[in-house]
């Protein structure tokens, strides 16, 4: 690509819009900036997608049980349920509370093909979401995957994270 075209872009500046035109380049990427106050939300080229896909990677490979929820959600609520239920403990991330939980959703999606809530791994795999895991349980079927943990995700780490073992 010709690195002296351009492209319109928005600014949103206070309450007013202003358009200009930016160079494209094969580094330049032109970042949606939405600002709210003292709020600033943007999104990142490639790098912050694969840095959020390395996260979800590390935390799946680390923890037995990793549910990726909201706090509003009742499908999340129900799939930590279950887990409740059968005393196994589970990693979660709220996405709503975390600093960069819509690009970890979108992370997510590109993980698993799904960028709905809750995103609930085992062993390493992602199982579906809240239903997905009710209905494993439903089928006996859960406890013999978290019985099956890798010794790399039996062990729980300082931030208290879940080990996947059942609570004695």
């Amino acid at each position: 690509m010709d690195m002296w075209m351009f492209r319109p872009a928005v600014i949103l500046l206070g309450f007013s819009l202003m358009q200009i035109s930016v160079p494209l380049t094969s580094s330049c990427h032109i970042l949606p900036l939405l600002r709210m106050g003292n709020f600033t939300s943007s999104h990142t080229g490639r790098s912050s997608s694969t840095a959020c896909v390395q996260y979800v990677n590390e935390v799946v490979s680390q923890n037995c049980v990793v549910i990726f929820s909201k706090t509003t959600c009742p499908y999340c609520k129900m799939a930590k349920n279950v887990f409740n239920e059968i005393g196994a403990t589970y990693k979660v991330i709220e996405l709503d509370e975390h600093n960069e939980g819509r690009r970890l959703q979108e992370a997510l999606a590109q993980v698993t093909g799904a960028r709905t809530v809750p995103r609930v791994f085992i062993n390493g795999s992602c199982i579906g979401g809240g239903s997905d895991t009710k209905q494993l349980h439903q089928q006996g079927k859960l406890v013999p995957l978290i019985k099956q943990c890798a010794p790399c995700c039996a062990a729980s780490n300082a931030e208290g994270s879940g080990s996947g073992q059942f609570a004695k």
